[in-house]
């Protein structure tokens, strides 16, 4: 019984875990375009609460029309890998056509692949269980209009403070692929600074709805995640600040910041 409990601790993106699919999930609005993504290229750092730098990462988006092809990376000092890839539509509303998560090396317990094809209607999760063995799951499900996998940055950039609490969608491996909401709550204004000035962000806790019996069962399992912050810096381009959250259901709480490219220093007249 507890191998069988320690297979299902799996793997989420943006830190958020899983919950046993309802019939209410299917419901949900897709979030309205109010900020088009175009062209970007972001240098991100993944940290410890305790700074210090576990993995280096980008982010680059491109546009053709109203089709965004998003990618995410993290590379970590262990080797480990954290990849995603999601392709969106940007007419009206938000919609998810197609993701792919992939999860590998020591800080991943549990390493996994997994494809979202919503015109197929069909997920696809690779992972391997507790003896290293690599199975495949194959999934036909009827996804809802608001499914938010590898956008949810994006969705928190068009989602006004006062419109939440909001709640979107999402597609997770548990392995078996599952359903569940994601619950947007604001937290608030919070203070940082750009050299001398200052700026505020608001923060948005997002974190999985777990109801009834099936979220006590959840909890009593030690299956109930910290919400995952995030710091979005609002006005007539709105942009992503930072976030803490486990990438995992084993990981720990990690900082994603913004990075700057660093040069190496000139050297000095007195050197030469």
């Amino acid at each position: 019984m507890q191998k069988h409990l320690t297979t299902r601790r799996f793997l989420l993106p943006l830190g958020l875990a899983f919950a046993l699919l309802n019939p209410w999930l299917l419901d949900g609005e897709p979030v309205r375009v109010r900020h088009a993504e175009g062209l970007v290229h972001g240098f991100l750092l993944l940290r410890s609460l305790d700074g210090k730098i576990v993995a280096e990462g980008d982010l680059t988006e491109n546009a053709v029309g109203n089709i965004v092809n998003a990618h995410l990376v993290y590379h970590f000092k262990d080797g480990s890998l954290h990849e995603e890839t999601a392709v969106f539509s940007q007419s009206h509303t938000f919609h998810l056509l197609k993701d792919q998560l992939v999860q590998k090396g020591p800080s991943f317990q549990h390493p996994q692949d997994t494809l979202i094809d919503a015109a197929k209607r069909e997920v696809t999760v690779r992972y391997s269980d507790d003896d290293r063995k690599e199975k495949v799951i194959t999934d036909h499900l009827d996804f809802p209009a608001d499914l938010a996998n590898g956008m949810v940055l994006t969705l928190l950039k068009n989602i006004r403070p006062s419109e939440a609490p909001r709640k979107v969608s999402m597609m997770v491996a548990t392995p078996k692929p599952l359903l569940v909401k994601l619950v947007i709550t604001p937290g608030g204004e919070e203070t940082f600074n750009i050299g001398d000035s200052q700026r505020k962000a608001t923060r948005y806790d997002v974190a999985v709805e777990l109801q009834g019996i099936k979220g006590w069962f959840a909890h009593l399992l030690g299956k109930q995640p910290p919400p995952t912050r995030v710091w979005i810096l609002y006005g007539a381009a709105p942009a992503f600040v930072k976030s803490e959250g486990p990438l995992c259901m084993d990981c720990p709480v990690w900082r994603t910041e913004l990075a700057s490219p660093v040069w190496p220093q000139a050297p000095s007249q007195e050197d030469k």
